[in-house]
């Protein structure tokens, strides 16, 4: 059978709010001297924005946001916007365990002009389903930006269950998830629950093809830091139905999402970002400084892919 045939075939697979699609990049946040390199960010912004990246987080995980200052996190956050002038959507990390921490934050990033909002589970506090509900309920209901749903068990102990994503995707401005479970039935089962345009997005670099396949619209990408065009290729593949060339491309840059994971998320990044000239490797404890064995396969990786 032709892949031609495939986008006729899988018609839902498409499904989903337009806004938020394709390869968005879970920004670093490059500091220098342990303070926030504005510099830098411009130029990283910038970088992705010409490589044709289809959205921005900034100060999500990947941009260190449990270290960064709240003067820091907001500024980072204006930033963006204003480098980004517009090109593509900005999904403002503004997620914490404290729903008043969380409003605040969204709320600064309505102002600063960010499209929508990431907001993670109730990490620490370990909230019970109707605890979680309620979180999400009260954010909701207390800010403008549409929100972006991170379900990530992983790091944050508890996880939004699909009877519960599709009740919270009965709310108006709840508009999607970033999904970081890591179990690949998810988009088909909430889905099937959920009847109005939502964004399945992939937080994981690794599986987004097979994410895809089963009705995901994208992916928020760490490995795009490094390498945007080859991820928006991926995506831009998968909207066309062609997942058979979209795999192969993931598969070649499997090398690449192992090695920037070999030491916790964001020191591999930004190692590799810094291999690229755009800014410092340096992280905040308790992130530490990778080891050279693992500089070393980054580096191999790199060349082997012709990025550096």
């Amino acid at each position: 059978m032709e892949n031609s045939s495939l986008p006729n075939m899988l018609p839902n697979l498409t499904r989903g709010n337009n806004m938020f699609h394709g390869a968005i990049t879970a920004l670093i946040t490059p500091f220098s001297n342990n303070q926030l390199d504005e510099a830098a960010l411009r130029r990283i912004v910038r970088w992705q924005i010409d490589s044709g990246i289809n959205g921005l987080v900034p100060v999500g995980t990947t941009g260190e946001s449990p270290t960064l200052s709240e003067a820091e996190h907001k500024r980072v956050i204006e930033i963006t916007v204003e480098e980004t002038n517009k090109a593509v959507p900005i999904i403002a990390g503004a997620g914490s365990n404290n729903p008043i921490e969380a409003v605040d934050y969204s709320r600064h990033a309505a102002e600063a002009g960010a499209d929508a909002a990431l907001h993670v589970a109730g990490y620490y506090n370990r909230p019970n389903q109707r605890g979680l509900y309620a979180h999400y309920e009260y954010i909701h209901n207390n800010t403008e930006l549409p929100i972006i749903v991170y379900n990530i068990p992983p790091r944050a102990v508890v996880g939004v269950d699909v009877a519960t994503m599709a009740e919270l995707a009965k709310l108006e401005r709840i508009v999607g998830v970033k999904d970081a479970t890591g179990d690949l039935t998810r988009p088909i089962r909430e889905r099937a629950l959920i009847k109005k345009p939502f964004s399945f997005l992939s937080g994981d670099d690794v599986s987004c093809v097979a994410y895809n396949v089963g009705g995901g619209n994208g992916c928020i990408s760490v490995t795009s830091n490094i390498a945007p065009k080859q991820v928006v290729e991926i995506h831009r593949l998968c909207r066309e139905g062609n997942f058979v060339a979209a795999a192969a491309l993931q598969d070649k840059l499997f090398a690449l999402h192992s090695a920037l994971f070999i030491e916790p998320n964001p020191a591999g990044p930004k190692y590799a970002m810094s291999l690229l000239g755009f800014c410092s490797d340096e992280v905040r404890l308790p992130m530490m400084p990778l080891l050279d064995s693992t500089k070393e396969t980054i580096r191999n990786t790199m060349k082997a892919l012709e990025l550096i």
